[in-house]
């Protein structure tokens, strides 16, 4: 198995600033590597099990947090004129591990619920639009879900 990280793929370990009236999780500066500029920000939740199958950005930088529960994401680079053309990773983050993903333009995801209630954050660099990216079903990119 392919061992290395995805060409453009930066996983950064985040501060968690404890506080006994309620805690700080840090996100994402505009001096931090990976942001490319600012489009928007949502919150998206996945249940335990569920997988939201493959899709790639065509031109959006990703930057995912995931501040309740624990998800697990899987990135396939097709790319091809990547380095790391055909190299899979993946990622599991939650408070125990917690981290930005960034993800870069063409890369694809698919991620998965693994606690009752799991949330990620997604600092994006441009504004969602539909037109901007391409999905596949989850048979598509061979993957053992477990």
């Amino acid at each position: 198995m392919d061992t290395r990280i995805i060409d453009g793929i930066i996983l950064t370990p985040l501060r968690q600033i404890r506080h006994p009236q309620g805690d700080v999780f840090h996100g994402m500066k505009k001096s931090d590597a990976g942001y490319v500029g600012f489009g928007e920000a949502y919150f998206s939740t996945v249940r335990k099990g569920d997988i939201k199958a493959w899709k790639k950005h065509l031109s959006m930088t990703l930057n995912l947090i995931v501040p309740t529960g624990k998800i697990r994401f899987v990135l396939f680079d097709d790319r091809l004129a990547s380095p790391t053309k055909g190299v899979m990773n993946e990622f599991t983050l939650s408070r125990d591990h917690y981290c930005r993903l960034t993800v870069p333009p063409q890369v694809w995801m698919a991620f998965q619920g693994l606690d009752d209630d799991n949330q990620l954050l997604n600092i994006a660099s441009m504004e969602h639009a539909p037109d901007e990216m391409e999905r596949l079903p989850l048979t598509a990119i061979p993957y053992h879900w477990s």
